[in-house]
């Protein structure tokens, strides 16, 4: 028969051990907002969480494992893809693809720590290729399949391909944010956003 107070106390240790790892997690985004992946420091991350090394290690063995658990929580804080699951049912292609291309951008342009994350990943690539694949993967990957899937149930656009034309579309957006908000050189070769995406939703549709 269990131990009552066993049973109990299994719930609350489960809180307790959630909000560690959420005080963790928002002492690492700090860390590495400020120092980037390789001056981050495990001892600061420590004591902005407020807990001992030992629990952080224990939660997470390595700062690799804290940066994926990061970008794995941004992906899991947007909740853009089950709206755009349900306005796939309810708009027409187009209209679609306008507001998914729109979304996405605003969350970029309005989430300057995902901005910081991709600096940061450009930047640490070629000596932690690691940290780019756990982006990808949690992030962009998620975008490409769900706009893959989505063009491939809509056989009446008549699309060839839908891959390609799925990462064209994406890489056209991405391209737009490297120059816009990574690269801050969207003057230098300045295009309005509506024209952009109507230009490109044509060149899918027609």
């Amino acid at each position: 028969m269990n131990d009552p107070i066993m049973t109990k106390a299994k719930p609350v240790e489960r809180e307790l051990s959630s909000k560690k790892t959420e005080l963790i997690l928002e002492g690492a985004m700090q860390e590495f907002l400020e120092h980037g992946y390789a001056g981050a420091r495990i001892d600061r991350i420590v004591e902005a969480a407020g807990v001992s090394k030992a629990t952080v290690y224990r939660h997470f063995p390595d700062k690799e494992a804290l940066f994926t658990a990061l970008i794995q929580r941004m992906s899991c804080r947007k909740s853009i893809f089950e709206l755009q699951i349900q306005q796939a049912v309810e708009e027409s292609p187009s209209a679609f693809l306008k507001q998914y291309a729109i979304t996405m951008l605003e969350n970029v342009a309005t989430d300057p720590q995902i901005l910081t994350f991709l600096r940061i990943i450009i930047g640490e690539s070629g000596r932690f290729p690691e940290l780019a694949r756990a982006f990808v993967v949690n992030l962009e990957k998620v975008s490409l399949d769900f706009l893959t899937q989505y063009l491939t149930k809509h056989p009446q656009l008549q699309i060839a391909d839908p891959e390609v034309t799925a990462r064209a579309f994406i890489g056209t957006l991405i391209h737009f944010v490297m120059l816009r908000d990574v690269l801050q050189s969207g003057d230098i070769v300045p295009i309005e956003r509506d024209r952009l995406l109507d230009g490109l939703i044509e060149l899918i549709l027609r």
